[in-house]
């Protein structure tokens, strides 16, 4: 499924704007200091609110590294130019209205308070550790994305819930009693394939199979 979505945006003239929700993007629902949403075809991005109907937020994006021109870069960040920042790790924080940081998506204030064990900063006290960390950032979907700029700025932590569950999701396919089934099923008609009845390789597959059964 994501396979599709992804080849969607360049066979199916992917990243155009949705249409944009009928209530508009009114700066004064939002306060300084927020965390804000938006639900996008592939991921949730965040951002935090600045006032005056201004966002700071991460987002990868390829055209910096294609051209200097400032114009062109300072446009609303495309899926298309998202997804190839995204292979080529090119990502920056920049300051974008609410309407180009939405992208044509409903823009929602995140409801992370309620859960996050550790309790906010002064809502001007985010906005200014927003604003502090604009410009070229090293970026990894995994490891520091959008979600993990936000959190640091509100809560002082870099986490991100979206790559926690993808981890956990992960890992349960992976390490799981069916996976090592495969596993050594896979393992053991390739080496009758390869008609290899040598210990190493049949070592190699009983040992591979064991670690995911012993991990599930």
């Amino acid at each position: 499924m994501f396979l599709y979505q992804l080849l969607s945006f360049f066979f199916a003239g992917g990243g155009e704007k949705k249409e944009e929700p009928s209530s508009g993007y009114e700066a004064s629902r939002f306060k300084r200091g927020d965390l804000l949403e938006v639900p996008r075809t592939l991921f949730t991005h965040f951002g935090i609110y600045l006032g005056e109907g201004r966002v700071a937020h991460l987002i990868p994006d390829i055209l910096p590294a294609l051209t200097r021109d400032r114009a062109a870069v300072g446009e609303a960040v495309t899926n298309r130019r998202l997804i190839l920042g995204v292979v080529a790790k090119v990502a920056s924080v920049r300051v974008d209205s609410l309407r180009d940081f939405a992208y044509g998506s409903p823009v929602l204030v995140n409801r992370t308070d309620d859960v996050c064990k550790q309790p906010p900063l002064d809502g001007e006290r985010v906005a200014e550790r927003a604003e502090k960390l604009l410009g070229a950032v090293a970026y990894s979907l995994l490891w520091y994305n959008c979600e993990h700029y936000v959190m640091y700025c509100r809560y002082g932590m870099a986490i991100s819930y979206q790559t926690y569950q993808f981890c956990t999701t992960v890992r349960k396919i992976v390490c799981s009693r069916t996976s090592s089934y495969l596993t050594a099923l896979c393992g053991a008609a390739f080496l009758l394939f390869l008609g290899c009845a040598t210990p190493a390789p049949l070592l190699a597959t009983l040992l591979l199979s064991f670690t995911i059964w012993m991990a599930a």
